[in-house]
């Protein structure tokens, strides 16, 4: 029994933020009809093809456990249909531009008419204000959420981050709030409007450097290299470069190989509480009573100098040595994994995280799995719909056509071509 098993979800949404969230549903059990335009689907689908004649990676990833479903809702018999879907779903979940269900012909209100209970849930880029209209995609997204203006160096140009906390953030926090509307229907019998917006969501992942911000009224940010570097501050949060955000002094230091391999590097903290075991293992015991040196407050304007001496450390050694010498004394390290280290990890495979899928097109190819685990729900990954692959079986099963309405449906061109 999956947790979502018998709740039916109306996946109106396209690219990465909404895929991101309905995929969750339907890892979590809900049966999840993917609506596409007919002959076209969702434009993923052939965006970054890297195998002729299959859906690429960009669709399959984003789309699996679902249910896909062409139909053309401009057409009268289609929008028949979707009234149907309506009727027969628990939630509704868009990323359209704004404005686009009111324009065919289904607003909140609507929608509200014909199931009272339905949820909808909407991904947009800003919510209400002077940007609401805007399109957003997702550096646009780190950009105003005031992630890209905190990153990199503090004598570089704003940087976006590599990690899509615009579109999969955003599809995340809407995944809770479906999930959260659906438990509060459970009490009140009614459905409600759920939104996520992009830039609210990169926001809620920056919310540290929002703190920084107002921790800037009390003086200069101590744990910021800057500081003990001797450069001043404005008036906003600034780039850090690889500062740890936890006020723990951290940097990315080269390791052996570096001059070679570009992620050769690793995440070295040195945490008040194990300062004396990082001045045993660099070699350099007498940093623990040195004057300058002993407390935190007094390194801070040293920071580079430690970080140099710890580097001349860990460049004689791999990533994973580091590892290994530092962490059975608590000092937090961390490599600099690629993806390609990533891919070929058989512990990620062992929980689920990294999975193989098997594809009638593409063949198997590799994807990430669920990150939440159950200690009472298994999930397994099952491959992404073939455009309009179960159309017949959801007019059937899910809306009770009989065999000749079918018929009569695909005559009027509200469904693309049906698949045996």
């Amino acid at each position: 029994m999956k947790a979502l098993e018998g709740i039916k979800i109306l996946d109106f949404t396209h690219v990465q933020s909404g895929p991101t969230c309905t995929q969750l549903l339907a890892w979590f059990g809900a049966d999840v009809i993917k609506v596409e335009r007919p002959g076209v689907g969702d434009a993923t689908r052939k965006q970054l093809v890297d195998v002729p004649g299959a859906d690429s990676l960009y669709f399959t990833m984003l789309n699996h456990n679902k249910r896909s479903m062409e139909l053309n809702s401009k057409n009268e018999t289609g929008k028949a249909v979707l009234t149907r879907m309506i009727e027969e779903c628990d939630v509704l979940v868009e990323n359209f531009a704004p404005g686009a269900l009111d324009r065919m012909g289904f607003s909140w209100e609507r929608i509200q008419e014909i199931n009272p209970r339905m949820i909808m849930a909407s991904i947009k880029g800003f919510g209400p204000g002077k940007y609401q209209d805007c399109k957003v995609y997702e550096n646009v997204a780190q950009c105003a959420g005031g992630s890209a203006s905190t990153t990199g160096f503090l004598d570089g140009p704003p940087l976006v981050t590599g990690a899509q906390i615009g579109d999969s953030g955003t599809g995340l926090h809407l995944c809770l709030g479906i999930v959260t509307a659906l438990f509060q229907r459970e009490k009140t019998g009614r459905g409600q409007k759920v939104s996520a917006a992009m830039q609210d969501a990169v926001l809620n992942l920056a919310r540290v450097k929002m703190r920084d911000q107002q921790r800037l009224d009390a003086g200069p940010l101590k744990e910021y290299s800057q500081f003990g570097e001797g450069i001043p501050f404005s008036d906003a949060t600034p780039r850090a470069g690889n500062d740890s955000g936890g006020g723990q002094p951290g940097r990315i230091l080269k390791c052996k190989g570096w001059e070679t391999d570009p992620n050769a590097y690793t995440y070295f903290i040195i945490q008040a509480a194990v300062w004396e075991k990082v001045c045993d293992v660099i070699g350099e015991p007498d940093w623990k009573t040195a004057e300058g040196y002993a407390s935190p407050p007094e390194r801070l304007d040293k920071l580079n100098q430690i970080f140099e001496r710890i580097e001349e450390w860990t460049m004689t050694k791999t990533k994973f040595e580091v590892m290994d010498a530092c962490n059975p004394l608590d000092i937090p390290v961390g490599p600099i994994l690629s993806m390609k280290e990533i891919a070929e990890d058989d512990g990620l495979y062992a929980t689920g995280t990294m999975v193989k899928v098997d594809h009638p097109e593409r063949g198997e190819y590799l994807s990430v799995g669920c990150p939440i685990k159950f200690s009472d729900m298994e999930v397994a990954v099952e491959r992404s719909p073939l455009l309009g692959e179960h159309t017949s079986e959801i007019l059937s099963q899910v809306l009770g056509y009989s065999e000749d309405e079918i018929k009569e449906i695909a005559a009027s061109g509200a469904v693309g071509e049906l698949k045996a």
